[in-house]
């Protein structure tokens, strides 16, 4: 699948409006500080493609998302730039994303922390999947990520998945 679908999708768009709805983070160590930054930057840069997340991604970047592997999107883990560009692609081709909405995030040290709540459509079944809550947990290594650890109501995805 051509990785820059998942750029074309209206994901690429919510992430990037995530720096306009940032939530205050409370006052941070300049370790935490630059994590949370490093953070923020990739979700933003997520909206802009690989060319703008490839410098802010470890080249042994690893992205976690457990759940319902019969969803094409959903794995266990998966590592490297390419593989997750590739990954990338086929979430924005499967998941048209309604809603993000970032509620709460905090750094410490090397690990960031963001919730939210987001909403999608699966173009598999064309349903919604509804509001449900996000969790992220993210480490930041020399400037960049290293882990993007994504956990998300899995059974609500699979429920809209799998519905006909």
């Amino acid at each position: 699948m051509e990785r820059r679908t998942f750029f074309k999708t209206s994901i690429g768009a919510a992430l990037a409006s995530i720096l306009a709805t940032l939530v205050g983070a409370q006052e941070m160590d300049a370790q935490s500080q630059a994590s949370f930054d490093t953070v923020m930057a990739f979700m933003a840069a997520m909206g802009e493609g690989p060319d703008a997340m490839s410098p802010l991604m470890a080249d042994d970047m690893v992205w976690r998302n457990e759940g319902d592997t019969t969803i094409p999107w959903v794995h266990g883990g998966i590592q490297g730039k390419e593989a997750i560009f590739e990954f990338l692609g086929v979430f924005g081709a499967g998941l048209q994303t309604t809603k993000w909405e970032n509620t709460d995030a905090f750094g410490s040290g090397d690990t960031v922390a963001v919730f939210g709540v987001m909403n999608g459509v699966t173009t598999h079944s064309g349903q919604e999947i509804g509001d449900f809550s996000f969790a992220l947990r993210a480490k930041v290594r020399d400037g960049q990520v290293v882990l993007w650890h994504w956990f998300e109501d899995s059974f609500a995805l699979s429920q809209a998945y799998h519905s006909n």
